[in-house]
């Protein structure tokens, strides 16, 4: 209850008697009351499922409402994981900012695949493509990745990585592509450290306890850092974005999505660079 009134802004007392004042209204109680929280009860199930059905053509409908707008003016909210946030969409949100003031953008660095459908987000940055139908969706750029040591590493790396640690992913991301990758080439090297975040990986490997798969635009920039070059490069990653069909035609995303897809680096990285 206290979590639920948290959540509306409400007191815990307001939502108590808005509770009882919708079990009085439909002649059933929702709820067992038990000394760990609260149980929806057979009816309370059934309420449940309209409910659910109610909240998501209210938010349809937010959603086609917003679709109309033609202004560009109010607000948009991205969605897309840290490094790519910080070093590639900051500064062509801060360029698109000073051409359109009054587009306030919020952007979320986060692991989750958040719900268009249910506005979580208007638009989003993601390494997989879209599979919902109702996801309006296009590949955006492709990304190198590299390997990558300590600047003051002078030795190369053995054959199978030995005498070398791992900085990669945490558990949860283990099917990621480099993941694969460094178990392939390096079966033998030791994990030192994990994390989901590219930029703390690759401070990590500035600190010298390992090497570490990053993107290159990540890596070529930190001057503590060596890249290596290996006979099979470690594989890049796609980057797609999605937005809901019903807002493709809100003025101030379309703006965004035009600005962004122009100015975006190509990341046409040589070998030998």
């Amino acid at each position: 209850m206290g979590a639920a009134a948290r959540s509306l802004g409400l007191t815990q007392p307001t939502m108590g008697r808005r509770l009882k004042a919708l079990e009085e209204a439909v002649g059933h109680s929702l709820f067992q009351r038990t000394n760990d929280g609260f149980v929806l009860t057979t009816e309370g199930q059934v309420v449940f499922t309209h409910a659910e059905r109610m909240e998501e053509e209210a938010i349809a409908l937010e959603r086609r409402i917003a679709g109309t707008g033609e202004g560009l003016s109010g607000p948009l909210r991205i969605s897309c994981s840290d490094w790519f946030g910080i070093h590639v969409l900051s500064p062509l949100l801060s360029q698109f900012a000073a051409l359109h003031p009054n587009v306030v953008v919020e952007l979320l660095t986060d692991s989750r695949l958040l719900n268009l459908a249910r506005r979580e987000a208007d638009l989003v940055f993601r390494i997989r493509p879209f599979a919902d139908a109702e996801v309006v969706s296009r590949r955006l750029v492709h990304i190198p990745y590299g390997l990558y040591v300590p600047l003051a590493m002078a030795d190369p790396i053995d054959g199978d990585g030995r005498s070398h640690g791992i900085i990669t992913m945490d558990e949860a991301f283990g099917g990621m592509p480099d993941v694969a990758w460094l178990r392939e080439h390096y079966p033998n090297a030791s994990i030192v450290f994990r994390s989901n975040n590219r930029d703390v990986q690759a401070r990590m490997c500035a600190g010298g306890i390992g090497m570490a798969v990053i993107p290159r635009l990540l890596g070529d920039a930190n001057k503590d850092l060596r890249r290596v070059d290996v006979s099979v490069p470690p594989p890049g990653r796609d980057t797609w974005l999605g937005y809901h069909r019903d807002l493709r035609r809100l003025a101030r995303l379309r703006a965004l999505i035009d600005f962004i897809v122009e100015r975006m680096p190509k990341f046409a990285f040589s070998s030998e660079t």
